[in-house]
């Protein structure tokens, strides 16, 4: 899940849980927009964690054609 699908759940859900009066038979909407806004919530926190944990690495060229993988911060490049 992306940021942009889990801001659309969290408003979704706000949207459900605060502003729709009316109410179906068999289903309660605001119970239906809290679930919604914590899935979103949950989703834009795994999105953040995962994003902030990528490792990166920086690619090099040299003048002879080889190409070279400089390993990210953090990474031995012995081992």
């Amino acid at each position: 899940m992306r940021i942009a699908s889990s801001l659309f759940l969290i408003a979704l859900g706000a949207i459900l849980r605060f502003a729709v009066t009316r109410s179906v038979n068999g289903l309660n909407l605001h119970v239906v927009g809290v679930v919604l806004m914590i899935v979103g919530l949950v989703g834009l926190i795994v999105t953040v964690a995962l994003a902030g944990s990528r490792r990166r690495t920086d690619v090099r060229y040299r003048r002879d054609g080889v190409t070279y993988v400089e390993p990210g911060p953090g990474v031995d490049p012995y081992a």
